[in-house]
């Protein structure tokens, strides 16, 4: 499998590897999954991901210099990705600093999987040469504490984000 880590993750028994050129059509399933969806709120239509400002994060993937992924990959079955690309997207900095997504599917959330890709990409980042991260969280997002617990601070906000930013 080529793994870059493998382990027991909660109750899953996980790989962390890169993406394969054959599977970036996946981030288009992570880019949905990763929309926070408040509680009581509806889910918007899959179409959404369509939209330029969104677009950004999956269009041409693999082309860029700072275009990385990791997936988590279960029994052969990927079920969660992190990927960084310099682009003007929400959590964008400057035009020096790759921007992250994350995603899992939700029957995996909670098992420290997140956390794992995370700490996987910033660790390639830093080996790349990149001196900071960064990304976009709504406010109100569990995720936030996993992105403090990693290293990511808060550098900004607005009424529903922050930005946040991890020193590498």
């Amino acid at each position: 499998m080529n793994a870059l880590t493998t382990g027991v993750i909660g109750l899953t028994e996980c790989a962390i590897r890169e993406l394969r050129a054959e599977e970036i059509f996946l981030l288009d399933d992570f880019l949905y999954e990763a929309i926070f969806i408040p509680e009581g709120v509806e889910a918007p239509d899959r179409e959404i991901i369509e939209q330029p400002e969104l677009k950004l994060y999956y269009d041409n993937f693999g082309t860029g210099s700072a275009d990385f992924s990791f997936v988590a990959d279960v029994d052969g079955k990927v079920i969660g990705a992190v990927w960084t690309r310099i682009m003007n997207d929400y959590g964008h900095v400057d035009d020096a600093t790759p921007s992250f997504a994350i995603s899992l599917y939700k029957e995996y959330r909670g098992q420290g999987i997140g956390t794992k890709l995370m700490k996987e990409m910033l660790a390639l980042l830093k080996e790349k040469g990149y001196k900071k991260a960064s990304l976009a969280v709504q406010k109100a997002n569990y995720a936030v504490k996993m992105y403090k617990n990693v290293g990511f601070k808060i550098v900004d906000e607005n009424a529903e984000e922050y930005i946040m930013v991890c020193e590498l």
